[in-house]
């Protein structure tokens, strides 16, 4: 007998406690990068993001402040561990068979570093099996949702026992209070914190995750990523992302449908993350997608802005929860794109 498909029993998400508004984050630019040369001009760049509203970890005025990488990492560590607690907690409130059924936790980060890694310590504060696999994953970025979602399925189908998956990013931790780089600028423009959790259960009812595809581009390692410096970690980021998206995107989604042996004309349901206003129009233009199909992550966008990985999550959660009964069923895709440069993406089929 075949091991049963990965399914999506619950889906969670926790963004982080203070709120920032547009208004609020051009008065902040305007304050930290008041010696930027091009601010004038650059400024209106808040107003096309398409975010109305983000969540973050502090209040505004501790990122005013020049830190350094200890501080800021310390701030990731405890922010982080708390989010995805939250989050975690939320998906198995929502788990019937309970957390001790657990086989694996998948924890999916990339704005901080800690040894032991998180899903450690959320072991003992979630009281999960002490065999529990444990598989940290780290640098994926933007990706991570997909690419975590993706790994804990093919746990799951392996073990053929209930997989744990947590995404969780603390962006603001990562500003650079002395950076007057257009890339810091925008990064301030865009990034929120928040923590995303799923579990997924072999057979069971929901949506089940058909198979995940992965495709990395060479030499691209400079369009996305960090700069380790002895301030933390500063990002980088290129113009040309919705280029790229434009060209990779269509060829990207053909292949991970076909692997499953469908086409782009079956998807209805679309968790892509996003990335930005930019990117949104750039899925929409590669794809021929209509503006319903993009809704979801619109709306994820202007309340909560790009959180990295937990984004695409957020999207599918919502996917998920608002859909009306009627309109519920048929295939659906998650897509991340992140540094690498890299993208991700998971096919489900959702049965009513």
């Amino acid at each position: 007998m075949s091991a049963s498909l990965a399914t999506v029993a619950s889906i969670a998400t926790a963004p982080a406690q203070y709120p920032i508004d547009l208004v609020q984050s051009q008065a902040f630019a305007r304050r930290c990068f008041a010696t930027m040369p091009a601010l004038e001009r650059l400024l209106p760049a808040f107003e096309h993001t398409g975010i109305d509203e983000r969540q973050i970890v502090r209040p505004l005025e501790w990122y005013a402040q020049e830190r350094g990488f200890a501080e800021k990492n310390a701030l990731w560590e405890e922010s982080a561990f708390a989010l995805a607690c939250v989050a975690a907690r939320r998906a198995l409130a929502g788990f019937p068979a309970g957390r001790h059924e657990l086989g694996a936790v998948v924890f999916v980060s990339s704005t901080g570093i800690a040894t032991p890694s998180l899903d450690a310590r959320m072991v003992a504060a979630l009281d999960l099996p002490r065999t529990i696999a444990r598989v940290p994953l780290w640098g994926l970025g933007c990706a991570g949702g997909a690419a975590g979602l993706a790994r804990a399925a093919a746990l799951c189908r392996g073990l053929q026992r209930p997989v744990l998956v947590v995404a969780v990013e603390i962006c603001s931790a990562t500003f650079m209070a002395g950076d007057r780089s257009r890339a810091n600028l925008i990064a301030s423009a865009l990034f929120g914190d928040g923590a995303a959790a799923a579990v997924l259960v072999p057979g069971g009812s929901g949506p089940t995750i058909l198979g995940g595809h992965s495709q990395l581009l060479d030499g691209t390692e400079d369009v996305m990523g960090w700069d380790v410096r002895d301030d933390g970690l500063a990002v980088r980021f290129l113009r040309s992302i919705p280029t790229i998206v434009r060209e990779v995107i269509p060829g990207f989604v053909d292949q991970s449908c076909a692997q499953v042996g469908l086409t782009p004309a079956s998807i209805v349901h679309w968790a892509l993350h996003p990335g930005g206003a930019k990117v949104l129009e750039a899925y929409a233009a590669a794809l021929g997608l209509p503006a319903a199909r993009l809704a979801p992550a619109h709306a994820v966008l202007r309340e909560h802005g790009n959180m990295s990985s937990p984004t695409a999550l957020f999207v599918l959660e919502r996917i998920l929860r608002d859909t009306p009964a009627p309109e519920r069923g048929g295939h659906g895709l998650v897509v991340g794109l992140g540094p690498g440069f890299s993208a991700e993406a998971v096919v489900f089929a959702w049965s009513r």
